[in-house]
C-alpha cells in the first residue's frame, strides 16, 4: 500500500498545498525524485514550509510510527528529511537534534481507493477493460505512441546487450536475434542458448557445407543421439558428424528437454526451425550487413529473410517424421514476424550506437508500413475496441499487455492512471 502513497505524492495528483498537523502550509514545488534503493523516498525535493522555500528529503509511511518500526530515529541518513508524509499521523517524529519534522497526512476519498482495489484485484488480461470504452481517444492515441517507441527502446537494449556480451560483433549479434525470432516465441529462449552455444567463426569453417552445419546445430541443440532408434541414414550420418566435429572444437551439447513442442504445428516443429537457421549459415552468415543494405525497404528485408528448408528438410517435420506437405520457405507472415523482432530492433540499434538518426528513424517507419501481427493479444485488445492498423500499433498493445497488465503496474500506465487521477480529484 505504501507504494500508493509514492505514486499520489510522485504525481501530485491530490494538488501541491497542504497543512500540516502544526498547522503549517505547505507548498510542494517539485516532489523530488523518487529513491529505489535504501534511504529516504524522494531525494531533492523543493518544498515551501510557511513561505520559506526548503530542500531536501521526504519520507513516507502508512502510519507515522513506522518511522519508529523502519529504525529511521537511529539513521543519520534520515536527518536531513525536510517532511513527513503519512496517511495515519499516531506520532511526531524528530532529527537527532530533536528539531521536530513537519508531518502531513495524504488521503484519499473513498473513491479513488475503490478505482485502485478494481485495479489491483481484477481478474481479466486488463485489469481496467471496463472503464476503458470511456477513455477519450486522445488518451488512447498518446500512450500507444509513447508504448511503441518504449517497445522499440525495449528490444534495442536486448540487442546491446547481446552486443557487448559478445565484444562488438556485429554479426554474431545478428544471429542470436535471428535464432530467437526462429523461435517464435515459444521456442525463443532455447534457440538463444542454441545460438549462445556456439561461435559464428566455427559455423563459417564449415559455410561451404550445408550438412556440417546442420550437424553442429542440431548436435548442439541436444537432437542426437545414435542410441535413438531412428535408422535413416540422414540422422545417422549427422550423428557421426557432430560426434568428431564436437571433439575437434569442445562442444557441449544442450539438454533436449529444453525444447517445446505443446500446441505446435508440425512445420513449426524446432527441427524445421534450425534447419532454416542452419540455411542462414550456409555460404558464410551475413545476414546483418544485409539487413543495412536494405534498411529502408520492405520488399529487399522480405527476400533478406526468405529463408529455405534443402533436401532432407524439404520432406520432414521431423527426424524420421516424413510429409509431403512441408512448406520448403518461411511464409511470408512469418518473414514479417522476423523484420519486426530481428531486423528493426537490430537497425534501431545499430542507428543509436553510430548516431545515425536518419536509421533510426526507418526503423521506426518499417513498423508503420507492415500489417499489424496476427496473435492472441492483439485480439484480446480488439475486443476492447483497440484496432491495431501497422506493426507499430501491434507493438504497443504487446508491450502494453504484457510490461504494464501481466506485471500490475497499473500506476505506472497512462491509462490506469487517467481513471486514479480522475477518482483522486478533491471534491469541490
Amino acid at each position: 500500500m505504501e507504494k500508493l502513497y509514492h505514486y499520489l505524492w510522485k504525481t501530485g495528483i491530490r494538488g501541491n498545498d497542504f497543512v500540516d498537523v502544526d498547522g503549517h502550509r505547505i507548498e510542494v514545488i517539485d516532489p523530488g525524485i523518487h529513491n529505489q534503493d535504501s534511504g529516504p523516498d524522494f531525494f531533492n525535493s523543493k518544498l515551501k514550509i510557511n513561505g520559506i522555500e526548503w530542500i531536501g528529503n521526504v519520507e513516507i509511511h502508512e502510519k507515522a510510527s513506522d518511522w519508529f518500526r523502519h529504525g529511521h530515529s537511529t539513521d543519520p541518513a534520515y536527518d536531513n528529511v525536510i517532511l513527513h508524509v503519512v496517511a495515519v499521523s499516531d506520532k511526531r517524529v524528530s532529527r537527532h537534534d530533536g528539531s521536530l519534522i513537519p508531518q502531513i497526512e495524504l488521503t484519499f476519498p473513498e473513491k479513488f481507493f475503490n478505482t485502485y482495489a478494481s485495479l489491483a484485484e481484477g481478474k481479466d488480461f486488463v485489469k481496467c477493460g471496463a472503464m476503458l470504452r470511456n477513455l477519450p481517444q486522445l488518451n488512447k492515441t498518446d500512450w500507444l505512441e509513447s508504448l511503441a517507441i518504449e517497445r522499440m527502446q525495449h528490444k534495442a537494449s536486448k540487442v546491446r546487450e547481446i552486443f557487448d556480451l559478445n565484444q562488438g560483433d556485429w554479426e554474431q549479434t545478428c544471429f542470436i536475434m535471428l535464432a530467437r525470432g526462429l523461435g517464435f516465441g515459444l521456442n525463443g529462449d532455447p534457440f538463444e542458448l542454441l545460438a549462445k552455444s556456439i561461435p559464428l567463426k566455427i559455423l563459417h569453417h564449415h559455410s561451404d557445407n550445408l550438412f556440417q552445419i546442420e550437424a553442429l546445430l542440431f548436435g548442439q541443440a541436444g537432437m542426437l543421439d545414435s542410441s535413438l532408434h531412428i535408422f535413416d541414414d540422414y540422422y545417422q550420418g549427422l550423428c557421426r558428424e557432430y560426434y568428431f566435429l564436437a571433439r575437434k572444437y569442445g562442444l557441449r551439447p544442450l539438454s533436449p528437454g529444453i525444447w517445446k513442442y505443446s500446441r505446435t504445428r508440425p512445420q513449426n516443429f524446432p527441427h524445421r526451425r534450425i534447419a532454416f537457421l542452419a540455411f542462414s549459415a550456409y555460404g558464410g552468415f551475413s545476414l546483418f550487413t544485409k539487413i543495412l543494405e536494405a534498411a529502408s525497404q520492405i520488399d529487399k528485408l522480405m527476400e533478406t529473410f526468405s529463408l529455405r528448408a534443402e533436401g532432407y528438410w524439404k520432406s520432414h517435420y521431423a527426424f524420421d517424421t516424413e510429409t509431403v506437405n512441408a512448406p520448403s520457405e518461411l511464409s511470408r507472415s512469418s518473414c514479417r514476424l522476423l523484420i519486426i523482432n530481428v531486423g528493426v530492433p537490430l537497425i534501431y540499434s545499430y542507428a543509436a550506437s553510430v548516431g545515425r538518426l536518419e536509421l533510426g528513424e526507418q526503423a521506426v517507419a518499417l513498423l508503420l508500413q507492415l500489417p499489424a501481427e496476427v496473435n492472441s493479444i492483439v485480439k484480446q485488445w480488439q475486443n476492447l475496441g483497440f484496432e491495431a492498423q501497422d506493426a507499430s500499433r501491434s507493438q504497443a498493445l504487446i508491450h502494453l499487455r504484457k510490461e504494464y497488465c501481466d506485471k500490475n503496474k497499473c500506476i505506472y500506465c497512462r491509462f490506469g492512471h487517467h481513471f486514479l487521477r480522475k477518482s483522486a480529484l478533491r471534491e469541490e
